[in-house]
Order: structure tokens, then C-alpha cells, then sequence
């Protein structure tokens, strides 16, 4: 049986060097830090488990390109895996539990398989979260059983690349690997996921993060049927531009804002309703525009110009893949400007009115669209769900260092996260690398 020396040998290896160049990027030190990441993670799987088979697993964050607050009134999105991940060194058990330690918590989480029904005391826990995909495993005639892992991510909280689903997406892997002989789809181990963050966890989210961390690469979703979500891997070699992703953390308090979130999609329902339909989708803008001064009275301007947004965005995800498609990285980059500009004057959620004296995503989206008009060239937009927190930026490489100076000067040190988009999703590494597949 393969002990951690075979694990640590492995990754030695040329292969392993090949794969994380395709996962982390082509900078050989950004290799090698993902090499000791492993590593370690293994040191601590020896610390807590002791020597065995054991196995390396690696799942992206995301990050959301287009498509700002579309998938909840069944529009399309545009997003792409990215080289932060959660990643894992795990065995297979002959117990009738799953243990989990993890570098953010002191003690494991210890799921008796036994015991599948939703737990209340475990609402918004990790816990819940391994639970509820084993339960939909099993409800979903796939087999599951035992194992022991150590986790560890450099997907931040609170950063908006999608820290939850980036570990969901990683359990639904390992059980995939040990007990599936890897079988089960990537699209189905997302919706997997999000079954576990709605019902157990306890959190509404949409698909497109799951889907997005579990099948990687540049990634448009269409959730006109949001049970039968449409995925489509775009063929588009970003590092080749020159250009560098970055997320700016604009700090700010998430707090209290549940009901700002829950406004939008709520808001778009209300107009949709008044049109004779159920959801954004459903509104064409000749409807939307027909009808305007009877909608001013029933449902408000603000929630008018959230559905404005949608439609638009809408179609504006069909354009940016069209762009992407056709190697038209300019009029990609413009479309992304415009995405910003509809979610800020129509969507409206660059800050919270409970609080409009904190307004930090739109002062990192005047100090970067400052520089862009003085490069003359580069995009920006608010990033994800937006009222606080990040904005997403596209940079030609030269200019990269410059700004993230004057960028760290007004949020900090830290403030600043540069990012490839990785082409791979959730991946057993070891089936991987014994595949030879490492260059798909």
C-alpha cells in the first residue's frame, strides 16, 4: 500500500511540477509554494491520522465575470475558476464516519454516516455542510462511506471568490474518488453542493459558484432552467492577453446586510410579476419599457431599474462570450466596463443606504478607473454581490505593480489579490497524474 514517502515523492515529481504549472501558473516560485502547501498539509494529515494511502485533492475558488445578480431570476452568468483552492490530503476508512480537520478550526468535524437527517444546532457549520452531501449522496443512489482529511485553502472568507463552495465541491470530490471510482460528473457533484449549503447549511445560494469551482476553466452558465442549468466551457487562453485578474478587498462591514441582498431578486420578482410573469427572464425590454409609468406607481423606480439591469446584463454575458470566442479581448474588456456601469447606476449595489457614508467599492472603482483612463486600457466592475467588499479589475501586466501601490496605500496591505484563471476544476490530483492527462 502507498505510504506518505510515496505521497512526498510524488510530489517531486516532474508530473506533479506540470500540473501545478497549469493549475498555479507558469512562475516556478508560485510552484514550489504550492508544492510545500501540499507538503504540509500532508504533515499535518501524519499528525492527526498516521501513515496510509493517502490521496491529494485540490478544488478552485471562483471568480464572476459577467452576469452580476442574474442567476437568481434565472439569467445567465460568466465565470471562471481561479489558482486559489481548497485542497486536501485524505484516506479512505473502513469507519462508518468522515473526520475533518482543517487549518481554520482546532477541532475535526466528525460526520457518523449513520446519522444523515439535517441537524438545527448545525446550521451555518461546516458540519452541516458534510453532512448534507453525504445525505444527497446517498438519496441519489451514489455510494459514500468513510474517510479521513486534512483541508486547507487559501480562499479567503469574505473575499467573493466562494469559499464554501470551493470546500463543498472539494468533499463531493473525495467521495466521489473513494467510493464512485470518480464517475459522478462535475455538474452533478455542484448541485450536490448546493443542496447541502440550501437545505443543510441553511443559505439560498445559487448554482454558479459550485458549478463554476467544479468544472473550472472560463465557465457561462444559463439558468433559464435552473434544474437543468446549461454549462458551456469557453475556449479562451487568458494568461496569453498579458493581462492580470485582480480582486480588491475594499473592506467595509458585511453585516446586517442579509436584507440588501435579499432586496434584488426580490425587487426584479415584483416587476416580473406586474408583467404577467415570475421571474426577470421572463421580461422583455420592449415589455419593461411599454409599461413604465403604470410600474413607477406599484412597484418603484429603483426595483424598474434592477430589472433594467437584468436585462441587460442578460445579454450582455451572450456578448462577452461571443468576445471571448472570437478572440476580441477589447470588446470583451468593454463589455466588462459596461457590466460596472449598469450594476452601479441601475443595480445599484455598490453600497448600502443603511450606511452610505461608507462607500469604499465605489472609491476603488473611481482611484482604478482614474488609472485606466490614463493607461487607456483595462476594465472594472464591482465583484459579486457587491454593498461591500470587492471590486474584480483587468490589467495589462506592466501596469500590475503601479497600481497596486496606490491601491495598498488607501485599503492596505493585503488589500490586493492577483489571480490566474485556472483551467481545471476539482481534480483528484493522483488519478491525474497517473492518467497523464495533466496537459488537457
Amino acid at each position: 500500500m502507498p505510504s506518505a514517502n510515496d505521497t512526498y515523492a510524488l510530489l517531486k515529481t516532474d508530473k506533479i511540477k506540470k500540473l501545478f504549472s497549469t493549475l498555479y501558473g507558469k512562475d516556478k516560485n508560485s510552484i514550489e509554494l504550492n508544492i510545500k502547501r501540499f507538503e504540509k498539509v500532508v504533515n499535518h494529515f501524519l499528525n492527526k491520522f498516521g501513515d496510509g494511502d493517502i490521496q491529494l485533492f485540490s478544488t478552485p475558488g471562483r471568480t464572476e465575470i459577467g452576469g452580476n445578480h442574474t442567476d437568481h431570476n434565472h439569467g445567465r452568468v460568466l465565470a471562471a475558476s481561479v489558482d486559489l483552492d481548497s485542497i486536501a490530503a485524505a484516506i479512505k476508512t473502513d469507519e462508518n464516519n468522515i473526520i475533518v480537520y482543517s487549518d481554520a478550526y482546532e477541532k475535526p468535524f466528525v460526520i457518523d454516516l449513520a446519522e444523515l437527517n439535517p441537524k438545527q444546532e448545525e446550521e451555518g457549520t461546516t458540519s452541516s455542510l458534510i453532512r448534507g452531501i453525504a445525505a444527497r449522496f446517498k438519496e441519489m443512489t451514489f455510494q459514500i462511506g468513510g474517510f479521513n482529511a486534512y483541508i486547507s485553502s487559501n480562499v479567503m472568507v469574505g473575499s467573493g471568490l466562494s469559499s464554501s463552495a470551493s470546500i463543498e465541491v472539494l468533499i463531493g470530490t473525495i467521495l466521489n474518488s473513494f467510493y464512485n471510482e470518480g464517475k459522478i460528473s462535475e455538474e452533478s457533484i455542484a448541485i450536490i453542493g448546493q443542496f447541502a449549503e440550501n437545505v443543510y447549511f441553511n443559505k439560498p445560494c445559487g448554482l454558479m459558484d459550485q458549478m463554476t469551482c467544479a468544472v473550472g476553466g472560463i465557465v457561462t452558465i444559463d439558468f433559464q432552467e435552473p434544474k437543468n442549468p446549461i454549462v458551456k466551457k469557453v475556449k479562451f487562453h487568458f494568461y496569453e492577453q498579458n493581462f492580470s485578474l485582480i480582486v480588491v478587498d475594499t473592506g467595509g462591514n458585511h453585516a446586517d446586510l442579509t436584507n440588501d441582498y435579499a432586496s434584488i431578486p426580490r425587487e426584479m420578482k415584483a416587476v416580473a410579476a406586474e408583467l404577467g410573469g415570475k421571474v426577470g427572464r421572463d421580461i422583455s425590454m420592449e415589455k419593461l419599457l411599454t409599461e413604465l409609468k403604470s410600474l413607477r406607481s406599484k412597484v418603484g423606480d429603483r426595483a424598474i431599474l434592477r430589472i433594467y439591469h437584468f436585462i441587460t446584463d442578460n445579454q450582455r454575458v451572450t456578448e462577452q462570450v461571443s468576445a471571448l470566442e472570437s478572440d476580441d479581448f477589447d470588446k470583451f474588456l468593454q463589455l466588462v466596463n459596461d457590466s460596472g456601469n449598469s450594476s452601479n447606476k441601475w443595480l445599484q449595489n455598490c453600497y448600502t443606504i443603511k450606511n452610505p457614508t461608507e462607500q469604499g467599492v465605489n472609491l476603488a472603482l473611481a482611484v482604478t478607473e482614474n488609472y485606466l483612463r490614463k493607461i487607456a486600457k483595462g476594465a472594472c466592475r464591482v465583484h459579486g454581490g457587491g454593498f461591500a467588499g470587492t471590486i474584480q479589475v483587468f490589467l495589462p501586466n506592466e501596469f500590475t505593480k503601479k497600481y497596486v501601490k496606490i491601491i495598498q496605500k488607501i485599503f492596505g496591505e493585503n488589500a490586493v489579490l492577483i489571480l490566474n484563471i485556472r483551467p481545471l476544476g476539482t481534480i483528484h490530483i493522483n488519478t491525474k497524474i497517473y492518467n497523464e492527462r495533466v496537459g488537457e
